[in-house]
């Protein structure tokens, strides 16, 4: 087999997030995760011609959750300051193939309902060590229901980290983890705002 030449990140996740709401106050989000061919290969194979809602898919289904649950949902999200708690299991998930790619959704549950009228909310996802590159591709990737795209809006940044900083994440290896400290997945993480009146 041919050596393959590895540079951060190995794997990518086109992301998308939908607001979940109830009675005016903010309860989680709903997200999809697009994985890459390569990445989405392994799991693909495990299924193989497996009916979407067969065991198979279900197990593996559980076994991404857990890894995503292990990593606090890969998520920080903040209200005035203070970081928002999650519930322990999201509500529903499920993993289903879209061609060559796996796409995991679920529900990150907030611990606890948020209100939503005069608050704004802002919230990153991303792997701490940048070995895998989690993105929206621009603000249509953040979906609002229609009875809060009135008074809510998604804004989303996208960070310009230094030429330094790019290359030497470009420089590390699988094998190479950058520092803990350098939290270097932070540094390329994208920040969504929710603004609502």
């Amino acid at each position: 087999m041919a050596k393959q030449a590895w540079s951060h990140p190995h794997s990518f996740i086109a992301m998308q997030a939908t607001a979940v709401h109830k009675d005016n106050e903010l309860t989680g989000l709903k997200m999809r995760w697009v994985m890459d061919e390569i990445t989405s290969a392994d799991l693909l194979y495990d299924a193989g011609k497996a009916k979407p809602d067969s065991v198979i898919w279900k197990k593996l289904a559980a076994e991404v959750m857990a890894n995503v649950l292990g990593q606090h949902y890969f998520t920080e999200f903040w209200h005035q300051g203070k970081p928002v708690k999650f519930g322990n299991l999201p509500p529903e998930y499920r993993l289903l193939r879209e061609g060559n790619k796996a796409v995991l959704e679920f529900i990150l549950p907030l611990g606890e309902p948020q209100p939503l009228a005069g608050q704004r909310y802002t919230f990153s996802v991303f792997d701490p060590t940048y070995f895998v590159d989690m993105t929206f591709a621009g603000e249509k990737s953040l979906h609002l229901p229609d009875e809060l795209a009135r008074q809510c809006r998604f804004t989303l940044k996208t960070p310009n980290p230094d030429a330094a900083l790019q290359s030497y994440a470009l420089s590390l290896d699988k094998a190479d983890a950058p520092p803990a400290d350098m939290d270097l997945g932070r540094q390329f993480a994208q920040t969504v705002t929710l603004q609502c009146q």
